[in-house]
């Protein structure tokens, strides 16, 4: 049970929500690397101590992350946005089997470092991470509209990206019961809408003529051409797993 204690409150956002959310101590950017930290220390723990699932942890864990789905659908920003995705997904980490739960959590938070290179690119650029004001890039900013469509693709749970088909590996390798199928039902289409929700917003549309557009640099677009090749190569894993 104390490892459930564990997991609980390194998944489900609790020291943000709890904490750090109302000191403000602090920054946006400096919390996504402290969650992604705890949801690599939880991984490693689950890994070590492997326990069977426990359903009450799960639901408390699939509340949270109801709460986190609604705090997902209201920020602008792309830093608040990547914890609350770690935060919302918790409950699949903690039903899927260890090493399922490993691949996911590896492909969601590559997923998420591509997003905050884009919020990085966002805040140099245009003063803050908030991409509110910032619409339509895709038509002004290519390069940048093709790595955030990748990215929130990958989110929002499409194939061939590896985070929809380690997902559906780790369906296929859990017990079904009713709970199962409530949580993994809200979980997918909970990723699908925050996805979509921010690509609507920011991607497509109208380029904002009160904004000055730059578009990627060389050296960013070799790091993001990093990062989506590496996606790549967990989508053959990924489709590896399903075929086993």
């Amino acid at each position: 049970m104390l490892i459930h204690f564990i997991l609980l409150f390194l998944f489900a956002g609790v020291p943000y929500y709890v904490y750090l959310e109302k000191t403000k101590t602090l920054e946006k950017e400096k919390i996504f690397f402290l969650s992604t930290a705890l949801l690599v220390c939880g991984i490693i723990i689950d890994t070590l101590f492997p326990q069977e699932v426990s359903m009450p942890f799960v639901i408390i864990a699939f509340i949270a992350s109801l709460y986190s789905l609604y705090r997902a659908n209201k920020t602008t920003n792309l830093y608040k946005l990547g914890y609350y995705v770690l935060f919302f997904n918790a409950p699949v980490l903690m039903l899927f089997g260890p090493e399922e739960s490993v691949l996911y959590a590896l492909s969601m938070l590559l997923t998420l470092f591509g997003l905050y290179f884009i919020a990085k690119y966002y805040e140099r650029n245009y003063g803050s991470a908030n991409y509110q004001s910032v619409s339509g890039i895709t038509l002004v900013t290519p390069y940048a509209g093709l790595f955030l469509t990748i990215y929130l693709t990958a989110l929002a749970l499409y194939p061939p990206f590896p985070n929809a088909l380690l997902f559906l590996n780790g369906i296929l390798s859990s017990d079904t019961h009713f709970m199962w199928y409530i949580i993994n039902s809200v979980i997918f289409f909970g990723n699908f809408l925050i996805a979509m929700r921010v690509m609507a917003k920011t991607v497509f549309g109208k380029p904002n003529d009160n904004v000055h557009y730059v578009d990627l640099t060389l050296k960013e677009r070799r790091l993001h051409l990093f990062i989506v090749i590496i996606l790549l190569l967990l989508s053959i894993v990924g489709f590896k797993e399903l075929l086993s």
